[in-house]
């Protein structure tokens, strides 16, 4: 392949990578509507019956003011980076034994990648990036 094949063919992987990039986080909003009986995220998001979402991912665990958290979630030694949110997601009483979230998971490796793009454009203050 020749350069001129290359500066041609790089921008459209771009577009597509964009486009697949998008398409996540408008998937990842829908798939937050399994979460949104529970939990909120946004500007003005508060704690409901599970605490609020902004910026979750780089956040310790059980770290949210305001909200009693389990025991179980308090002393579990988590910062939520990607693979340990995927994980929790799939099966949340499995990774955190004795956690007060009565959910039973989302199985879709897709649909968590989703739910975790829409999650990843909102900072701690609520904001989106």
């Amino acid at each position: 392949m020749n350069l001129r094949s290359l500066a041609l063919i790089v921008p459209v992987l771009a577009a597509v990578s964009f486009q697949a990039q998008a398409q996540d986080v408008a998937a990842g909003k829908v798939a937050f509507n399994k979460c949104r009986p529970c939990h909120q995220i946004g500007e003005n998001a508060r704690n409901l019956v599970g605490p609020e979402l902004n910026g979750v991912i780089g956040r310790k665990a059980g770290s949210v003011e305001g909200f009693n958290y389990s025991d179980a979630n308090k002393h579990s030694g988590i910062t939520w980076d990607e693979p340990t949110f995927k994980e929790y997601i799939a099966n949340p009483r499995a990774k955190v034994p004795g956690t007060k979230m009565a959910f039973a998971g989302i199985k879709s490796e897709t649909e968590i990648n989703n739910l975790l793009a829409y999650l990843k454009t909102f900072g701690p203050d609520g904001k989106t990036k």
